[in-house]
């Protein structure tokens, strides 16, 4: 594991921030040379502390906009329905994120549709008949007034 200092910190904040920043702009906010900054940045990635950078779209300029927290329950508690409920919401395109978490259910997915047309039929035709998938319960967002993720 990589030993992130203060130096990294601001770095990895910038670049979090603008993953299109310039390193002669980072280098200046995170008072380092640009030679010494492209090097931190290249030993951050190599170590797969970043491990990426993308752009972050704006679904509802594309036509779309819909979005949904979808808590799921699985009817057993085993690898084998996780892995099959993995494998069988990989491949939708309306999956964004799927985090399996602890609680009173076994997943949380981020839903992005293009209107609650589309995402009922994914709730129906794709959760729903997902085997061993007992519970669905959805959150519509409403606004996001905070959202950082990168």
């Amino acid at each position: 594991m990589m030993k992130i200092d203060a130096i990294n910190e601001k770095i990895l904040r910038e670049l979090a921030r603008d993953g299109r920043i310039s390193n002669t702009d980072l280098a200046a906010r995170a008072g380092l040379s640009p030679s010494a900054c492209l090097r931190r940045v290249q030993e951050l990635e190599r170590t797969g502390v970043i491990k990426g950078y993308r752009a972050i779209l704006d679904r509802k300029v594309m036509g779309g906009g819909f979005t949904a927290y979808v808590a799921v329950g699985l009817s057993e508690h085993c690898k084998r329905a996780q892995s099959d409920f993995e494998r069988a919401i990989s491949t939708a395109r309306e999956v964004r994120e799927c985090h399996n978490v602890t609680g009173t259910v076994e997943y949380i997915l981020r839903i992005e549709a293009e209107d609650l047309d589309a995402y009922k039929h994914f709730h129906t035709e794709v959760l729903g008949q997902t085997p061993s998938v007992t519970a669905i319960t959805s959150y519509i967002v409403m606004s996001s007034p905070k959202d950082e993720r990168a």
